[in-house]
């Protein structure tokens, strides 16, 4: 007995198309939203979000034993003079400035004036299908073209239309390319394999 496969309609070869490029974008990413197209420095620091191993320098407004350069710890805290543990971890720099200065001015000093910048940010990760894949220091102003970059750029088998980003630990969004998305600090960047 013999099994012959045919394909009699234009509707069936309709339906295989449909399937395959259904089962190719099956990344489990959903699109990025609007916060990931932030590019400038402002906006940086309005998105941005704390986390372990950011190396802070905060200054008190004539206050010199108050001032100086922290890290924040495994336990996402600063340890500051005075105050004491200060949770960090996930806060906006503004959030975690206004942070401080409550807690200064509660019980410490008159209407302390603080400031927070961020010396040290954190590193981000490329993997996937790149040639070198790892953790690299952040710089401001990287975009998703940049990591690729800095990761050697694509292997033969990378599917370079699209990104897969994680960011602060939540879900994977999918990037299309090209792309002026900029890499924030602590971002997890896939390249994925293509299959055709």
């Amino acid at each position: 007995m013999r099994f012959v496969l045919k394909f009699p309609t234009k509707l069936n070869l309709a339906v295989l198309c449909a399937a395959l490029l259904m089962g190719g974008c099956a990344t489990g990413a959903t699109m990025a939203p609007p916060s990931f197209a932030t590019a400038d420095k402002n906006g940086l620091d309005r998105t941005y979000r704390l986390g372990i191993g950011d190396k802070l320098k905060i200054t008190v407004f004539e206050e010199q034993d108050l001032s100086g350069q922290f890290e924040i710890n495994a336990l996402g805290q600063v340890s500051l003079p005075l105050i004491g543990e200060v949770s960090a971890k996930g806060l906006s720099i503004a959030n975690f400035r206004n942070k401080v200065r409550q807690r200064l001015a509660n019980g410490y000093l008159n209407n302390p004036r603080v400031t927070v910048e961020v010396l040290n940010y954190r590193s981000f990760f490329v993997h996937g299908e790149v040639k070198n894949g790892g953790e690299f220091t952040f710089k401001v102003g990287t975009r998703l073209r940049d990591a690729v970059a800095t990761a050697g750029g694509y292997t033969y088998r990378a599917q370079q239309d699209y990104v897969l980003v994680t960011r602060e630990g939540q879900k994977q969004y999918r990037i299309n390319l090209p792309s002026d998305i900029p890499v924030l600090p602590g971002d997890n960047i896939r390249i994925p394999e293509r299959f055709f």
